[in-house]
């Protein structure tokens, strides 16, 4: 074995350092490098999925939706496997240099496997289970749809036809017979990967079809396959009893509740199937027909999309007494058009409630204001619409529609106290889950209002700066502002307190009105104590912005003249959703500011999650400068990440230099610009194959590169400011600006301007003298963000001046929607969108700033002078940006 010195041998050898007879040569180093950048590229991808994964478990954190263990492992299991190939995809990239990252990612799964076999839930549950037995606990058994009606009639007491669920324990019973999970796994394997997705042409064709035809055939499978006969007698026998209870034969509706099914972080919702009038005699073809649904191509797509086993998702089924319906429909706890609208929204049609779930039919529109302490319901706005037909069981199984005479069809399906009393259960829906509710429902023959179905509403985002202000001046209070922008909702109260220098922070007291010009991020530090923030200018993706949002401080931008319009220590209420400032304090506002408190905090589910999570979440390497940015201090999933991204590119830019490869991997760019500029082409990056040592604009194919340089020449650099000059600054000038710098002249790989780019990647490394700034920027596809990321840090003045013009850039870049985080004089900005145009004028903006950045700590000699430079850098941008299509 010792004597084998191959291709891939003397490569191992050279990059570990050994000894060899016969050093790699270049065109193997070349080779090398390319499965290098594809190294690279995994990794890239690996790091997204992984980040992905861990915004869906911070939105579980939240607790106001319902989920079982089934989606905390399955999460857990997810972000472990794209750690893991992150990892693997850094070992190959550079063999050897990180194989300890594998024993901190086993000390944390071992972790974190330990938390989740600590509170594992063993499926020893009946094989059905009445609605009267379960509630919101028992989602790892029921499914949260069916959790959620058990609960609302166990617990809340509220109107709910009387069922029955077949849980989990009935769906494993079901798949063991005949061993069939066994058999539609190895089906799986041969599903087309998600590579297939993006394809094109007749390869898009052939996997749409192979993976309909595998869908189709797992589901005739399981629709064939017997119903085991404990779990058939327990589910007629559960049907019996329901006929019983009735006082005769009943007709029942059948629903899937899989489990993770309207969960946090996951949209099964309409993906699988309901079934409706099905008679006693269909019960076991009807449970069939659901679980099978479980194995639509939709369904299948979105799991291995997300990385969910197939056999994590177990198919609970409900069933529940069919309501002989006179009327049905939909309604809306709030208004989901405005957040700030507490009216109850109805749709409603004659029969059933199918009409409206499907649009087939013109709906009633009923508005409801609820009641108060001061006025009953009423409704305050009702729109009768023609409906010519209606929904009903038919006489045998299943739904047929019946024509209406002209004078029932105009008539409004419900009256306005129906209508008040839907309002009045949905205000106790919303007070029992603490948020806006999704909420189907029937009225039967008698009158009597059922509740069939229940979800967490999704409500629209706040007002855009343009739209008109959502709510009406309140009686009796003195408004003294309306407009500005919502960048965090809510209502606060408290003295104002003007900050306009960073002193000012040490005297900021608890629970005032924090009211800066700027939204700087030098003011999150004052958040957890704020009760509210105004600020003159700021973007709502901005940093302070997030952090105001995440301590859920009321916060309200774009406020002209705020640090003079309201003066120090002026009590105020800001309704920061409503746009407006009143001075004094506003009960009626403020008695709306409560946020509500998660329905599933202090569950064992949710501190199981939040418990897990300790593992994944916290981000402990920031500074990938510091002696603490190492392997043996990644404590987290989300510390390997930032290592591995952060190793990976240092180690993509100093590939050349450390193995001799720099003057062919690298091509240096032809341009006007009196500086050097290299090109390192990944993988598709170039027009053409470029034998040359140079390379110029017209031969780059990557986007995020054309934008980037298109930001660096768009407005010409006056050179460096008065303040600069001296005989440290001619120096740093000199070895910045002379175009005769040759490729020979003294400086690691590093040094230089560098981009590594490829058709959909750009990361330029750039050090103009004493200051470094990175620039990364991926253009996604599918559903997933695209994002311009900047670094920037260091400099030749003092550490106040170093800081100044940090928060300088950092106040640019938040007016254009960048998120920012200053540390120091060291700043990190991100801007995400799912659109391309805007992340390509965000490059330009970045390649600006580059530009226009260097050597301005030498003149920040205050906050004055920052402010001149501000605006100049603002217009300059406009202007850049006013003739570019596509441009936010």
């Amino acid at each position: 074995m010792e004597q084998r010195t191959g291709f891939f041998g003397r490569i191992r050898q050279a990059l570990t350092g050994g000894r060899s007879c016969q050093a790699p040569s270049q065109e193997e180093l070349r080779t090398l490098f390319a499965s290098r950048s594809q190294a690279f590229a995994r990794v890239l991808e690996a790091n997204g999925k992984a980040l992905e994964i861990m915004s869906d478990l911070e939105e579980a954190l939240r607790g106001r939706s319902i989920f079982g263990m089934s989606f905390v492992r399955a999460s857990c299991t997810a972000v472990g496997v794209n750690v893991f190939k992150l990892v693997r995809a850094l070992c190959e990239l550079e063999p050897g240099r990180y194989d300890a990252l594998y024993e901190r990612l086993s000390a944390i799964q071992a972790g974190i496997d330990e938390t989740l076999s600590r509170r594992q839930q063993v499926r020893d549950v009946p094989l059905v289970l009445r609605f009267d037995e379960i509630d919101r606990t028992s989602s790892d058994h029921t499914g949260g749809k069916m959790a959620n009606l058990g609960d609302m009639r166990s617990r809340i007491k509220l109107p709910v036809p009387d069922g029955f669920v077949v849980t989990a324990s009935g769906f494993d019973a079901f798949m063991a017979a005949g061993d069939l999970q066994a058999e539609i796994n190895a089906r799986l394997q041969s599903m087309p990967d998600d590579s297939s997705a993006t394809a094109t042409g007749d390869e898009a064709e052939h996997s749409l079809d192979a993976r309909f035809r595998l869908a189709s055939e797992i589901q005739q499978r399981i629709m064939a396959a017997p119903v085991p006969a404990a779990l058939a007698e327990a589910i007629l026998s559960a049907y019996d009893r329901l006929c019983a209870d009735a006082g005769g034969t009943v007709r029942v509706s059948m629903r899937s509740s899989a489990l993770g099914e309207d969960a946090a972080g996951t949209t099964f919702a309409g993906q699988f199937k309901s079934l409706l009038n099905v008679p006693r005699e269909n019960l076991l073809d009807a449970y069939r027909e659901i679980v099978a649904s479980k194995h639509t191509l939709h369904a299948m797509t979105y799991r291995l999309n997300r990385g969910i086993r197939d056999e994590d998702v177990a198919m609970c089924v409900g069933c529940m007494t069919l309501v002989d319906a006179r009327a049905g429909g939909v309604m809306y706890s709030r208004n989901p058009l405005d957040v700030r609208d507490a009216s109850v929204v109805i749709n409603s049609v004659w029969g059933l409630p199918t009409a409206v779930v499907d649009g087939t039919t013109p709906t009633d529109l009923f508005v409801v204001s609820p009641a108060t302490a001061h006025a009953p319901a009423s409704v305050r706005e009702r729109v009768i619409k023609h409906k010519d037909s209606r929904t009903v069981p038919d006489e045998g199984e299943g739904l047929r529609r019946e024509a209406l005479d002209e004078a029932e069809a105009a008539l409004p399906s419900i009256s306005d106290e129906t209508a008040c009393e839907l309002a009045r259960l949905a205000g106790m829906l919303e007070d029992a889950y603490a948020g806006p509710q999704d909420i189907e429902w029937a009225v039967d023959q008698a009158g009597k209002v059922f509740l069939l179905q229940c979800r967490p509403l999704q409500q629209m985002a706040s007002p855009d700066a343009g739209a008109p202000l959502s709510r009406a001046v309140v009686p009796g209070a003195t408004e003294l502002f309306a407009g500005g922008v919502t960048a965090s909702p809510g209502v606060g109260y408290g003295p104002v307190f003007v900050a306009r220098r960073e002193v000012d922070a040490l005297r900021f007291p608890e629970g005032a009105v924090l009211v800066a010009s700027m939204a700087l991020p030098r003011w999150a530090a004052l958040l957890s104590r704020a009760s509210a923030l105004v600020t003159e200018q700021g973007g709502i993706t901005g940093h302070l912005a997030n952090v105001a949002r995440e301590f859920g401080v009321p916060a309200l931008f774009d406020v002209p003249d705020a640090t003079t319009r309201f003066a120090e220590g002026q009590p105020v209420t800001v309704d920061a959703l409503g746009r407006r400032v009143f001075e004094g304090r506003v009960e009626e506002l403020l008695a709306q500011a409560e946020p509500p408190p998660s329905v599933m905090a202090g569950s064992p589910v949710y501190e199981t999650l939040r418990e897990a999570t300790r593992l994944i979440l916290p981000l402990n390497l920031t500074d990938p400068e510091s002696t603490d940015f190492r392997i043996a201090n990644c404590a987290t999933y989300h510390d390997i990440t930032r290592y591995a991204h952060e190793m990976s590119v240092r180690d993509m830019f100093e590939f050349g230099s450390r193995h001799g490869l720099s003057s062919q991997a690298s091509k240096q760019l032809v341009c006007d610009v009196p500086m050097q500029w290299w090109v390192i082409n990944l993988d598709d990056g170039f027009n053409r194959e470029i034998s040359e040592r140079f390379v110029r604009l017209e031969d780059i194919a990557s986007p995020p590169m054309l934008a980037i340089w298109e930001g660096i020449v768009a407005v010409p650099w006056a050179g460096p400011p008065a303040a600069s000059a001296g005989s440290m600054m001619s120096v740093f000038l000199q070895a910045t600006m002379n175009p005769e710098l040759g490729e020979g002249c003294g400086g690691g790989f590093c040094e230089r301007n560098v981009f590594m780019i490829s058709r959909r990647y750009a990361c330029l490394n750039s050090r103009f003298g004493f200051h470094f700034t990175t620039i990364e920027s991926m253009l996604s596809e599918g559903d997933f963000d695209s994002y311009a990321g900047f670094k920037f840090s260091g400099g030749a003045a003092d550490e106040r001046r170093r800081v100044l013009r940090a928060e300088l850039i950092g106040e640019v870049l938040e007016h254009f929607d960048f998120q920012v985080k200053i540390r120091g004089d060291n700043l990190f900005a991100k801007a995400e969108s799912r659109r391309h145009d805007f992340v390509l004028d965000r490059l330009r903006i970045l390649g600006y700033l580059l530009v226009h950045t260097r050597q301005i700590d030498m003149a920040m000699a205050d906050r004055g002078a920052a402010d001149v430079l501000r605006e100049k850098m603002l217009a300059d941008i406009r202007s850049m940006l006013s003739g570019k299509e596509g441009t936010a």
